[in-house]
């Protein structure tokens, strides 16, 4: 399959190769990239085993990276491709980041917030299952290897 460059496949795309690193690091697989001016400023993958730190969240590492390029805590014009949906924590962080768009893999009915009550920027626009299957298929992967040991 050919994917349109600039399209919102492309860049989940390339936070599906996010996740894959932290699949292939013993992390919850799950990444995200921030694009701003179809250009990616940012690019983040869990890191919660790595740093021993519960925060260290894909979106988390994301936000922070994003913010730090820009120069600015707010990430206005800005579009994050994420390939599980946010917890509540980082809902929240992209609440305050004022993000304007969000784009989302995989539903986490379990986790997710939008089954925890979360909310977002009002302004903020997103999006859920854009190449659901393969963000699903990885984290799936992912919790039967650990089974499996």
């Amino acid at each position: 399959m050919e994917i349109e460059l600039f399209s919102d496949n492309y860049y989940m795309r390339e936070a599906l190769k996010q996740a894959q690193m932290a699949f292939d690091e013993g992390e919850i697989p799950v990444g995200a990239v921030v694009v701003s001016n179809q250009k990616i400023i940012a690019r983040a993958h869990n890191l919660t085993q790595r740093l021993n730190d519960v925060t260290a969240h894909a979106e988390m590492q994301a936000i922070t990276a994003a913010a730090n390029y820009l120069g600015s805590k707010y990430l206005h014009n800005c579009s994050i491709y994420i390939t599980l949906e946010p917890c509540s924590m980082c809902a929240g962080a992209l609440f305050w980041s004022q993000v304007s768009r969000i784009v989302i893999g995989a539903a986490d009915p379990k986790s997710g917030f939008s089954a925890k009550g979360g909310v977002l920027h009002p302004k903020t626009e997103y999006s859920t299952g854009v190449m659901e299957v393969e963000s699903a298929e990885l984290m799936t992967s992912f919790f039967l290897s650990k089974r499996k040991k």
